[in-house]
């Protein structure tokens, strides 16, 4: 296992999909010998992005996560794969060394690493909390995690799960016997969504939780979750406009009676 092959899924991301490109050729060419984008029927010249930097592009029509990512997988020509969303980026100079070291005499028992991009993977580092322990916060994140593809061959991903096909498959392979770790390569999850692909995503989530750990919904659940949700939005929207009114007063006051400059 020497040399990593990155897979990127996108879908009209150009400019976030050009950033990330043009920081792996720069940076992390000594470690990677591969990077496919696969994109999801993008038309804001994402191809052209994929193509101006040397990158393999796949075109997958009818897009599932799961299914996206065992075209990842089958396309791939090396053991250790990392896999990126466009809106994410490596950080650490060591990124992907950390990666293969961490593989190093392990190909038969290591099927997945999960790299760090926020304080709770960092907590559960230190803590060594481990993927068996809390497989949805220790376990495969596909936004920027690693997997090898000689376990992939034996247990693909799930094509027919809505989301967290990720965590679906931590939770498999560790029952398989095989382990997921963290490895402290850093990278930068970097995105904002509108309100109609937060919605989106919830909707994605909530299937996927009910498929994956069974997470069912009463109507008095759901009352309940509508009622917080509405008096926190009207919290906010009181809080919010009584630090409004108050920075409006302390500027009136402040031209009213302003402090000498000093010389």
């Amino acid at each position: 296992m020497n040399k990593i092959s990155v897979i990127i899924r996108n879908k009209n991301q150009a400019l976030v999909l050009e950033f990330l490109l043009k920081n792996l050729t720069q940076r992390y060419l000594e470690d990677i010998d591969e990077i496919i984008v696969l994109d999801n029927l993008s038309i804001d010249g994402s191809d052209l992005v994929a193509k101006k930097y040397g990158a393999k592009l796949l075109e997958i029509q009818n897009f599932s996560y799961g299914g996206s990512a065992n075209l990842a997988a089958e396309s791939s020509k090396n053991d250790i794969i990392v896999i990126f969303s466009a809106h994410s980026f490596p950080v650490s100079h060591d990124f992907f060394k950390l990666i293969k070291e961490k593989f190093k005499g392990r190909e038969n028992e290591l099927a997945g690493l999960r790299c760090i991009h926020n304080s709770n993977d960092y907590s559960n580092y230190i803590k060594g909390i481990s993927a068996n322990q809390e497989p949805n916060g220790s376990g495969l994140m596909f936004a920027g995690s690693v997997f090898n593809k000689k376990v992939w061959e034996k247990l693909p991903f799930k094509s027919d799960i809505r989301t967290f096909e990720d965590k679906e498959w931590t939770t498999r392979v560790l029952k398989e016997g095989y382990l997921v770790e963290f490895v402290p390569s850093i990278f930068c999850y970097n995105i904002k969504r509108t309100k109609e692909q937060i919605f989106f995503r919830f909707k994605n989530e909530i299937v996927g939780s009910y498929q994956l750990w069974l997470n069912d919904y009463s109507f008095k659940s759901i009352l309940k979750s509508f009622f917080i949700s509405t008096a926190s939005i009207f919290k906010n929207v009181i809080i919010d406009l009584f630090y409004t009114f108050k920075r409006l007063f302390f500027m009136i006051k402040f031209i009213l009676n302003k402090p000498e400059k000093f010389d």
